[in-house]
């Protein structure tokens, strides 16, 4: 494994929160499916559980989007990233839950916000990408009808395709039917 395992979820659910209004339209629109998000991610900590915090969340995803949309220009999405611990005033401390008994970093109170702690440990996650010099495995999915965003966390850097459309299955069998056409 090439990041620890807090560093991998963290990372899938950043790119689960940025997808959530990319494809398919609105996938976050209320508050039961910020729950079913959250819950799926194991988030923990304080819930307002009202239109401000989906709100919070929904302008969150945006930066986050805007951090991928940067990826490769390593200066830019520094900026951002330190933007970002900055605005959720990160503060690192270790836990673990009975869900996840491996110690863990938390970067937030668990009285915080829910945005703030999601951006904190969001944003930390990118920094370790960028720390080791992996910026490039935040990829926009390849398929020319696809907004999606990915991480790819494949040994060789070789993802191209996200998870949310079916996309990968889709190219090869548009490539495979192609190559037939052609009588190859």
């Amino acid at each position: 494994m090439l990041f620890s395992h807090d560093t991998e979820l963290t990372l899938r659910a950043a790119c689960v929160l940025i997808n959530s209004n990319r494809v398919d339209g609105e996938r976050l629109g209320d508050m039961p499916s910020l729950n079913t998000y959250l819950d799926g991610f194991g988030w923990t900590g304080r819930r307002d559980r009202d239109d401000a915090e989906l709100e919070s969340v929904h302008r969150l995803r945006a930066r986050l989007g805007k951090i991928w949309a940067v990826a490769d220009d390593e200066e830019r999405a520094v900026e951002q990233v330190n933007a970002l611990l900055s605005d959720t005033k990160a503060s690192p401390w270790l836990t673990r839950h009975p869900e996840m008994p491996e110690w863990h970093l938390h970067l937030a109170s668990v009285h915080d916000p829910l945005w703030q702690r999601m951006g904190a440990e969001m944003a930390m996650a990118l920094a370790d990408l960028i720390r080791i010099g992996e910026l490039r495995r935040l990829k926009t999915c390849a398929a020319a009808d696809c907004e999606a965003v990915l991480v790819d966390l494949s040994r060789n850097r070789s993802g191209k395709f996200c998870d949310t459309g079916n996309c990968g299955n889709r190219q090869h069998v548009a490539a495979y039917r192609e190559r037939r056409a052609q009588g190859g």
